[in-house]
């Protein structure tokens, strides 16, 4: 961890002080910057929603890393290393340690090109996840109790991008950024908890507050019967720009990345140069 680069997976005081020094590209720069003050801004008055995040972040409990392409394999095989290397780590990092990823921009315009890259990303990360998908995890989006998994453990993919006007929320003004939570973190405070009850209740009033309009109607629980995992992880603006199905195609058999007709193929949109 922390090793030079930016690709390496790096705390938050390793990520500060390289940017506070100006070895940081502008993106990381710009990027660690809506991000910090994002999460630790107020809105309307009211602070960012979720206090779990706002928490993280004073404490400096998340770790990080940058991706230079979105589409580009090798950059997309050492994501993937370092992401590994997090879920290996994290629980000794600091409790309730998120992963928040901080991808170059690479001329994305409208909605639906983010949509496209983040199912990319994830579908490559499927393809090439060196574990097993888990037993206990159905391979049917559509069904309530699928989530993304990769390292052999649910985790909860969340985006903010260029293209939220109204919900600020998610809202970031340089590019696709990821913040992967595993399951694990949200032990205690799922929905049918009173804490996770109570915790909701308060999250939706803030995102209310925050935003200046209605939480989304797509926002939901896992394991409850309706709600989806998919459609929140990059909650639509435009319906005609969201996906029709979750555009993942999931498979058992393992490993994938040998002549598998799951591969992603060839990079959508354009490089990162």
């Amino acid at each position: 961890m922390n090793e030079p680069g930016f690709s390496a997976l790096l705390d938050q005081e390793t990520l500060a002080r390289r940017v506070s020094s100006g070895e940081a590209p502008d993106w990381v720069t710009a990027h660690w910057t809506s991000f910090r003050e994002g999460l630790l801004g107020e809105r309307n008055g009211s602070p960012f929603p979720c206090f779990f995040g706002v928490e993280s972040v004073e404490k400096g409990w998340p770790l990080y890393t940058t991706v230079s392409s979105t589409t580009d394999k090798d950059a997309l095989l050492t994501f993937r290393d370092t992401l590994l290397e997090y879920l290996a780590v994290s629980d000794d990092h600091a409790p309730k340690s998120s992963f928040v990823v901080f991808f170059r921009p690479d001329g994305a315009t409208t909605e639906r090109d983010y949509h496209e890259r983040l199912w990319h990303v994830l579908q490559f990360l499927h393809v090439h996840d060196p574990d097993p998908w888990p037993d206990d995890i159905p391979t049917d989006p559509d069904d309530a109790y699928w989530e993304f998994c990769f390292g052999g453990e649910p985790i909860f993919p969340t985006c903010r991008a260029p293209f939220y006007d109204e919900r600020r929320s998610r809202y970031c003004p340089v590019g696709l950024e990821i913040t992967f939570q595993p399951r694990r973190l949200f032990d205690g405070i799922t929905h049918d908890t009173e804490a996770g009850a109570s915790a909701r209740e308060v999250i939706h009033d803030r995102l209310e507050a925050y935003d200046g309009v209605c939480p989304h109607a797509d926002l939901g629980d896992w394991g409850v019967a309706g709600d989806r995992e998919w459609v929140q992880y990059m909650l639509s603006a435009d319906e005609s720009q969201f996906p029709d199905a979750c555009p993942l195609r999931i498979s058992r058999d393992h490993p994938k990345a040998v002549d598998s007709p799951f591969d992603p193929g060839p990079a959508v949109g354009v490089g990162a140069d």
